[in-house]
């Protein structure tokens, strides 16, 4: 070449990129891809701590909340129902009941007062954890709080409770009101070291006891029942004769009420039998009187009339028609001198004429 020209630039080949890098991200990826789809297709039916463990999504429940462990440590932050997503392996999640449950204990043996052992098959005993005491209760007592303040406590008090009581009044005279205790005695230590846990309420079933004991108490049941039966019935007799005097007082009252009616009745009638005399009688006065009056009046005149008839001519007539009416015939020499004897027609006229000045 001659020192005019340039010598030709040899162009150099595309440098590629290395293909380690890209491999090792795809891999990475689907890598990451296959493990989201084993936590969602395989962990739901491994064990629940596992899948807690390696899930990132998760469900909590409807009336739980979530509860989260980063690394051991319980944190204070609680998720609602519904779908929430973790860190797999980092983070722990436990749902936890914030509305009603039912815990049931079964088996729960106890010695009596007397030394007798009892079982109590079941007790039952509904509570509820407050959602705002979720945090501090699970601090202090872990997931199980219920197995420390329900399931063995109730163990503690039924034990405490058969020891100082005696079989008759655990099986028979107490055993309503064992619920009520057992209730006060788990809110009074669930109030003062567990605040957030609330006992609503338990239910006691009866206790199963030895086979003699229990033939022994339905003797006496029976003996119970029999005695009832009679107190029953004497109530009932009792109530009869009651109501069998309350009848004869009721009839004796409704007997005297109509006497009572009928006598007054009587009453009435023989005053109005009396007022009808009164008046007959007063009546039969007032006619009498008046005919009374009338023949007074009719008298005087009579005699008022007789007195201006007593002259000595009308005495003699009278005297006269007296003799001539006189029905006596005499006969013989001598007559009686009386009959024409004119002294004693004198005295006679003289005698009339004195009663008549009298009466005058």
């Amino acid at each position: 070449m001659d020192g005019g020209t340039q010598p030709l630039r040899q162009r150099r080949p595309p440098v590629e990129p290395p293909q380690g890098n890209g491999d090792f991200t795809a891999i990475l990826t689907v890598l990451f891809g296959f493990i989201v789809i084993v936590s969602m297709v395989l962990i739901p039916s491994s064990s629940p701590t596992l899948k807690n463990s390696l899930t990132i999504l998760h469900q909590v429940p409807e009336g739980h909340v979530g509860v989260y462990w980063m690394g051991g440590a319980l944190q204070k932050t609680t998720t609602t129902p519904g779908f929430h997503l973790k860190l797999p392996l980092i983070t722990h999640y436990e749902p936890v009941q914030v509305t009603l449950q039912t815990d049931t204990v079964r088996d729960i043996p106890c010695g009596t007062k007397g030394g007798v052992m009892i079982n109590f098959d079941r007790i039952e005993v509904v509570n509820r954890l407050k959602k705002e005491s979720v945090y501090d209760t699970l601090l202090n007592y872990g997931v199980e709080y219920d197995h420390t303040w329900i399931y063995d406590k109730i163990h503690h008090e039924i034990n405490q409770f058969c020891s100082v009581h005696s079989l008759q009044d655990v099986y028979i005279d107490m055993f309503d009101q064992i619920d009520e205790t057992m209730k006060d005695a788990l809110q009074a230590d669930c109030t003062r070291y567990a605040p957030g846990i609330e006992i609503i309420s338990v239910r006691v079933t009866k206790p199963s006891i030895p086979e003699s004991v229990r033939r022994n108490f339905e003797q006496m049941e029976d003996e119970r029942t029999k005695v009832l039966v009679s107190v029953e019935r004497q109530r009932v007799a009792e109530k009869e004769a009651e109501t069998q005097k309350k009848i004869a007082i009721t009839e004796a009252e409704k007997n005297a009420y109509v006497s009572k009616i009928v006598m007054e009745q009587k009453l009435m009638e023989k005053d109005s039998l009396r007022k009808q005399e009164e008046i007959s009688n007063a009546m039969y006065i007032a006619r009498e009187k008046s005919l009374a009056d009338a023949k007074y009046y009719q008298t005087m005149k009579e005699a008022e009339a007789n007195k201006l008839k007593l002259t000595p001519q009308f005495l003699e007539l009278k005297f006269i028609e007296a003799i001539s009416n006189n029905t006596k015939m005499f006969f013989g020499n001598k007559i009686p001198n009386m009959v024409m004897d004119q002294r004693l027609l004198g005295n006679f006229l003289q005698d009339m004429e004195g009663r008549r000045n009298l009466e005058a």
